[in-house]
């Protein structure tokens, strides 16, 4: 899961929470939230509070370090389209 959420981080400077829970297909809310504090304790996201107040606004961003890993991932992500099916 982590792979697909830097995948749709990568796409926008800035993502909201639900922006990505509405694009990773299947993943609930528990592990949606389990996945951006491990991808954030390792230093691979950025996390925002925009709104302390009801409703609470959350964005997200890349940082450098995953900036570095795309390359690999639109790797994996070719080779992965490329023996999809066989």
């Amino acid at each position: 899961m982590e792979v697909a959420n830097l995948w749709y981080l990568h796409e926008k400077e800035n993502t909201r929470y639900n922006e990505l829970k509405r694009r990773v297909t299947g993943i609930t809310q528990f592990m949606l939230t389990k996945s951006l504090k491990e991808l954030e304790a390792d230093g691979l996201i950025n996390r925002k509070v925009l709104k302390h107040d009801p409703p609470l606004i959350v964005e997200y961003s890349l940082t450098l370090l995953a900036l570095e890993l795309l390359p690999a991932l639109n790797e994996l992500y070719s080779w992965g389209s490329k023996h999809l099916g066989k």
